[in-house]
């Protein structure tokens, strides 16, 4: 291509050309005149230019918009509530048009977008709702023109809010609303219309209509005198619209109803005193005023006389003898009321008279919670004061009692009356004339007060017997009858157990034994059910208790297999027979009872347990049940192991008796129960009824005891009990049967053996023993001497005495022992004595004088001694003479039976020194 100013040839495609037959020619400027010619390419090169006749102006076409709507955009769109709305529309046009979107209705929302291309346009408005229905507007404008569309929207929603809300009309206790449907209906008729009003001092709407088929409605029992606030919800199928409320609360009320009984309370030579009642309405608005007209009996007009907000009035400035009417109106905030006109006319001037009381009837009763009225007409001139008491206080007005008087009639009226209005009331008439009393009774009929106090008169296992006192006030007639109730008081639920109930007691049946119950009263009369009283908590159980635990339980016998468990009654049976016992058992190392009896009842206060482990260590617990149930458990026994028992000491003896203490004797046990016996128990108790008492609180391990410290002229029962190293203990002993503490004087007796009355020898390094049987009572004082000196123990010697014998035993005797022993016995009768000689052979001792050696020669010598000073306590029989070289050290008999004291000893060596020696024998 070229611009036809220029020379030179462009070429427009890319080097190797382009193989479709047709090209866009682009970056021309606007409004230039270009040329163009097209070649062919082969392989061989580039043919020759094909010219395109004429120039090429290149200049912007002109094409008006259009618009392609679719067939469904050409009908109504519609779209549910919440979904996405989306209008796509496609046009063409050139050059590139603006477009604008609207709506007919008003703006588009703020949550539309919309999107623009060179081919089309799309509206997109997410979570639609009512007021996006409506008509949608499409322009596309261009230089070649301008062109629209409009698309019909229907979000189907519930309806929009109805409109211009109107109160057509307002009485004492209803309004008359109207209104109009609403602008939208969301394409959906409007089915029918919800109507709700709310008090002007709440927040909550409460329906008044659900199902309101007109644009109208009269909403009636409203409270006179409120402030209410209305408003109209327009339903169609596809839900409940936007409300439409009154923009201002709404008071209920309406113009009064005439004022009540009028008439004259006083007349003068010139003024007339009028009072009047409340107009039974005050169309629920407050009363602002009453006006007061009058008319002369000459005119027909009637002239305003005052404006006075309360109920009397007295107009002045009249003239004597002249006949007056009176009217009065009463006027609240909606308006004036009808007038209420005077029966009679007035004639004005002065008269007198003492107060009468015209009072058809002097006692009065009304309903609890209704009003109470008493009229009371009098007669009186000048005007009577008047005055009420009750029960001789003096009754003031307030917002309970009131009080309207006029010149011929006093009312009082009591508000919702209670119980305590009941009484005596008295109206008292005062003029200048005179004084005028009269007592009106009024009872006041309610339901009665509650009744007195719940006692419970009887308490067995299903049945409770209950009394109480009727009610101080009755309410005016008599009690037809009295409601109960009882409830568990586990629950908050209380059941009749009569509502028929005549009389002031009940016997309450069919309970629940060992629940507890409480029972609430209340009376009835024609007018009501009184305030319930309520009893006290009381279980349902027998008049007597669960036993108490039983008592002294023990084991009595315990085996390798099965143990023996008794026990005593408890102390306290609850006041009914036990009928049996529970006792559990449990290992000592575990914490588990259990039942030894399974489910069936001990009759008697012992039971034995079979099936125990041999070695194992087991407690027991027992508890007794009577007929109101199981009593607690007693205390546990100690644990003692599933062993045989030790065999009972036998031959139990009493050895001796004082006036404070007895002594003991018993064997040792043949059969053990397997482990060694440890010691001994000694039990006493005084006889007729004493308990058994322990007489040693350290185990003994001898069979013989002395238990000191008894009562004298007391009679004692004696026993002993064996244990063993497995902690069992055996059954008691057979007792020593009734044995009284007193001194029995018998002279003391030393028997010795015949033995013992000769002398008594003992060789050195033996022992020494003298036996004595012994005898005397009191038990005596027992004692050895030796040659007149008392024998003190020491690490050789040992005395034992028991109460028949006493042994002196002196081990390793040695010559010195040699001597007189002597035994005394002594009590306070007198004192025996024997004595034993005993003698100790010993081996004599060494000679008294120097051994002397005489005639020493060269093989020779004499030797000479003299007899031991201690021959051992026998003769000496010979001598034994030895000698020995100084050279060695073993010593060589040289006589081994020299009788007399001297010797003469040869065959010795010459040269040799040599030691003698000389030893006595017997």
């Amino acid at each position: 291509m070229k611009d036809v100013t220029e020379e030179e040839w462009t070429t427009c495609t890319p080097p190797t050309g382009v193989e479709e037959t047709h090209f866009t020619v682009k970056t021309l400027k606007e409004n230039r005149e270009y040329n163009f010619h097209i070649c062919a390419i082969n392989t061989e090169g580039v043919g020759e230019p094909a010219d395109v006749p004429g120039t090429v102006v290149t200049s912007e076409r002109l094409e008006a918009p259009e618009i392609e709507l679719d067939s469904d955009l050409r009908k109504m769109v519609s779209v549910r509530a919440c979904a996405t709305l989306r209008l796509f529309v496609p046009f063409r046009d050139r050059p590139e048009p603006v477009v604008k979107w609207s709506k007919m209705e008003g703006p588009l929302t703020e949550h539309a977008h919309i999107e623009v291309t060179s081919t089309y346009t799309v509206l997109v408005i997410h979570t639609v709702n009512r007021l996006d229905t409506g008509k949608y507007a499409l322009t596309l404008e261009n230089a070649g023109g301008m062109k629209s569309a409009f698309i019909n929207v229907t979000v189907l929603d519930s309806p929009s809010a109805p409109e211009h809300v109107e109160v057509k009309d307002i009485t004492r206790d209803s309004v008359s609303l109207s209104w109009e449907p609403p602008m939208i209906d969301s394409g959906a008729k409007i089915t029918h219309y919800i109507v709700e009003k709310r008090e002007a001092q709440r927040r909550a709407f409460t329906s008044v209509s659900d199902n309101c088929g007109r644009n109208r409605m009269k909403i009636d029992n409203l409270i006179e005198g409120g402030l209410y606030y209305f408003r109209v919800l327009a339903v169609n199928e596809l839900g409940v619209g936007l409300p439409a409320e009154t923009p201002e609360p709404i008071k209920v009320s309406q113009a009064p109803l005439p004022p009540g009984k009028v008439t004259v309370v006083d007349v003068t030579h010139d003024s007339v005193s009028l009072s009047w009642e409340k107009p039974d309405d005050n169309g629920g608005s407050r009363i602002k005023c009453y006006v007061v007209e009058m008319q002369t009996k000459s005119d027909d007009k009637w002239t305003v006389c005052s404006e006075i907000r309360g109920l009397r009035s007295t107009i002045d400035g009249l003239l004597t003898g002249e006949e007056y009417s009176f009217r009065i109106s009463a006027v609240n905030e909606t308006g004036k009321s009808e007038p209420k006109l005077l029966a009679e006319a007035v004639v004005v001037n002065d008269d007198t008279m003492e107060p009468i009381i015209d009072l058809m009837c002097n006692s009065f009763s009304v309903k609890a919670g209704d009003d109470l009225k008493i009229d009371v007409p009098f007669r009186g001139r000048p005007e009577p004061e008047v005055s009420w008491n009750k029960d001789g206080v003096e009754l003031k007005e307030t917002t309970k009692v009131s009080f309207l008087t006029s010149n011929n009639s006093s009312k009082i009226t009591i508000r919702n009356t209670t119980r305590e209005e009941s009484g005596n009331y008295e109206i008292t008439l005062t003029n200048t004339v005179g004084r005028k009393s009269a007592i009106i009774a009024v009872t006041i009929l309610d339901k009665p007060g509650p009744p007195g106090a719940i006692k419970v008169d009887e308490v067995n296992a299903d049945y409770i017997s209950l009394s109480w006192d009727p009610p101080l006030y009755d309410g005016g007639c008599p009690i037809s009858n009295y409601v109960v109730d009882k409830r568990d008081t586990t629950t908050t639920t209380w059941k009749t157990v009569s509502a028929t109930v005549a009389r002031t007691s009940i016997k309450v049946p069919r309970l629940t034994q060992g629940t507890e119950y409480q029972f609430r009263i209340a009376a009835e009369n024609r007018y009501g059910v009184s305030r319930a009283v309520e009893s006290a908590s009381v279980v349902a159980q027998y008049p007597f208790e669960t036993p108490g635990p039983p008592t002294t339980l023990h084991v009595a016998q315990a085996t390798k297999s099965f143990m023996l468990v008794t026990w005593n009654e408890p102390a306290n049976d609850g006041g009914s027979p036990i009928i049996g016992y529970h006792l559990e058992m449990k290992d000592y190392s575990s914490i588990r009872w259990t039942k030894t009896n399974r489910g069936r009842l001990i009759a008697e206060t012992e039971f034995k347990v079979n099936g125990v482990e041999e070695s194992l260590q087991y407690e027991f617990r027992v508890s007794a049940e009577n007929i109101a149930g199981v009593g607690p458990y007693s205390k546990a026994t100690e644990p003692i192991a599933a062993r045989d028992p030790c065999d009972p000491p036998a031959n139990l003896t009493v050895t001796d008796i004082t006036r404070t203490s007895i002594s003991l004797t018993w064997s040792k046990l043949e059969n053990d129960g397997g482990a060694k016996v440890t010691g001994y128990i000694v039990e006493r108790r005084e006889l007729p009824d004493g308990c058994w008492l322990k007489c040693n609180f350290t185990t003994l391990q001898e069979t013989c005891y002395d238990i000191e410290g008894l009562t004298e002229d007391i009679q004692y029962d004696f026993r002993v009990i064996a244990k063993n190293s497995a902690g069992v203990l055996s059954e008691p002993s057979q007792c020593t049967g009734g044995i009284t503490v007193k001194d029995n004087v018998v002279l003391p007796r030393i028997v010795l053996d015949n033995k013992y009355k000769k002398l008594v020898i003992a060789k050195a390094g033996d022992a020494l023993r003298i036996d004595a049987d012994i005898s005397g009572c009191p038990r005596p004082v027992i004692s050895w001497s030796k040659d007149g000196e008392r024998i003190e123990v020491k690490a050789r010697i040992e005395i034992t005495s028991t109460h028949t014998t006493t042994t002196l035993l002196v081990r390793d005797s040695i010559r010195r022992d040699s001597g007189q022993y002597t035994v005394t016995v002594q009590i306070i009768a007198g004192t025996r004595s024997l004595s034993v000689n005993c003698k100790v052979l010993d081996r004599p001792g060494p000679s008294t004088e120097p051994l002397d050696v005489t005639g020493l020669t060269a093989e020779k010598c004499t030797l000479t001694w003299g007899p031991p000073q201690e021959n051992g306590g026998a003769e000496i029989l010979h001598y034994i003479v030895e000698k020995c070289e100084t050279s060695r050290v073993t010593w060589t008999s040289i006589y081994e039976d020299v009788k007399a004291t001297t010797c003469k000893v040869t065959s010795l060596r010459t040269g040799n020194e040599y030691i003698f020696r000389v030893k006595a024998v017997n």
